[in-house]
């Protein structure tokens, strides 16, 4: 049950969506991203959308690769089961307007199974509505709204646990 690797970094959910997705399957999915906004991440197998309540203020993405399957957290605001091939053996954690936040190389390239889990979401949103309500009160410029989005005091945060399955079969990518 040991933990074989692990990265980490923030990345702006531009338009409420941060992507995670092996580097040549950067090709979009309407349907996952359509569903990303009930379950709150989906994805195709390649492809995975994390949704995001508000659109500007950081969130922290992390990825742990196990050598054994892992139980959800107890502690999250929720979790969904994922699944997720790379070919490439290299995932890009991706801004939608900004571009790539991050890359990590995975221990071998092949499918994973895993969870995501999520905390923050709702009292980051809720610190956004407030800021923006005081914006328009106090009429903030917008030096002093990104200053606010900096003092959030929740941290949004993502996580994917995933474990190697299998390595990917030819022709899995057609």
């Amino acid at each position: 049950m040991s933990l074989i690797t692990e990265y980490s970094t923030t990345a702006r959910p531009d338009r409420r969506i941060v992507e995670v997705y092996d580097a040549d399957a950067y090709l979009g999915d309407d349907e996952a991203l359509q569903r990303s906004r009930t379950q709150v991440v989906a994805g195709n197998g390649y492809h995975l959308y994390l949704h995001s309540l508000q659109p500007d203020i950081e969130v922290r993405v992390t990825i742990r690769v196990w050598e054994t399957p892992q139980k959800a957290p107890e502690n999250a605001e929720g979790t969904v089961p994922v699944a997720l091939e790379s070919e490439t053996g290299q995932l890009v954690v991706n801004q939608f307007t900004f571009g790539p936040a991050g890359m990590m190389d995975l221990p071998c390239s092949g499918v994973y199974d895993g969870h995501a889990a999520w905390s923050g979401r709702d009292a980051t949103a809720a610190y956004y509505d407030t800021c923006l309500q005081r914006a328009g009160d106090e009429q903030w410029g917008a030096e002093q709204i990104g200053a606010a989005w900096k003092l959030c005091s929740t941290a949004e945060h993502y996580t994917l646990d995933l474990w190697f399955v299998r390595e990917s079969e030819p022709g899995d990518d057609e």
